[in-house]
């Protein structure tokens, strides 16, 4: 992935979103000859698919998306969305878990978001 289109401040063309998006298909293609005790290759490919169907790359929904796959998601979009990024600074983890909590079961999957919420609200995970 070019370093300008992950480092750039504003937001990203079509192409430069495009390109982006190819980020699962490459991950899953350099571990895909090698051998896990889990489908991690699988994970990889899988982690920006939504239980609707709208996310990428294969436009996958509900079961037939890994339960693993799911619940790299949700870790996915809560780190993305409290963390700092080019084009627009950490949103919060406030803000994260409102997201998953407002969409699980749409987009995201209803046992990964509360057990994600669980572990925040009950102090047993934070970000330092």
């Amino acid at each position: 992935m070019p370093a300008e289109i992950l480092s750039k401040p504003g937001k990203l063309t079509d192409i430069e979103f495009a390109l982006i998006k190819t980020h699962a298909n490459t991950g899953y293609n350099i571990i895909a000859d090698i051998e896990f005790p889990w489908p991690i290759a699988r994970m990889i490919l899988e982690h920006h698919e939504k239980m609707n169907g709208t996310g990428y790359p294969r436009g996958l929904s509900g079961d037939e998306i890994l339960p693993e796959s799911r619940i790299l998601c949700v870790a996915d979009v809560v780190e993305a969305m409290s963390s700092h990024r080019p084009y627009r600074p950490a949103l919060g983890l406030e803000i994260a878990l409102e997201e998953i909590s407002r969409n699980q079961g749409v987009l995201y999957d209803t046992a990964a978001v509360d057990t994600c919420l669980a572990l925040f609200n009950n102090g047993k995970f934070r970000f330092d």
